[in-house]
């Protein structure tokens, strides 16, 4: 699997939030960079930076070492982007996401859902009752929606991520 921009951007927004891809792309082929210079490098305060790079740090996506400041007396860390656990964290995101996918299919399959015409909010049976059938947004009457493509479509999903993670093994 080649590791593009893209793949990077879309794994870090997913684990640890879009707002750090700016920190990844000034930390990323670089070893052991100043967290004050990242916060430079991002136009951020450097306890924001701090905070983007615990998140990544909670996935394995950076190291740090640490070096005492001779003049101050300060540690100051040094951060390195960890781009092999990318690869693991797209495996195990896919992983995830199927397993959202088959409760969501069990889900689907056993119940009845209803909703308005606006399509402003979707219940299930218990909840429809709750509200009289009424919807609680606009007000219009809930009817008995047909799931039936969104099973499909669910199916299918399932079916591909299951093929994708094969050929992985």
């Amino acid at each position: 699997m080649k590791l593009s921009n893209k793949l990077i951007e879309t794994v870090v927004s997913q684990v640890a939030g879009e707002d750090v891809i700016p920190l990844v792309h000034s930390l990323k082929n670089k070893k052991n960079v100043s967290e004050f210079k990242l916060a430079d490098n991002i136009k951020t305060e450097i306890n924001l930076t701090r905070n983007m790079l615990y998140r990544l740090f909670d996935h394995n996506l950076v190291s740090f070492i640490r070096r005492k400041d001779k003049k101050k007396g300060w540690y100051i860390y040094y951060w390195t982007f960890n781009m092999k656990r990318i690869k693991y964290l797209v495996e195990n995101l896919k992983k995830d996401r199927l397993e959202k996918l088959k409760e969501r299919l069990k889900r689907e399959n056993s119940g009845q859902f209803y909703a308005c015409e606006d399509n402003c909010i979707r219940l299930d049976f218990e909840q429809a009752t709750n509200f009289e059938f009424k919807c609680p947004e606009c007000g219009k009457l809930l009817n008995l929606e047909d799931n039936t493509e969104k099973i499909k479509e669910i199916e299918k999903e399932i079916k591909d991520l299951t093929k994708e993670l094969k050929k992985k093994k």
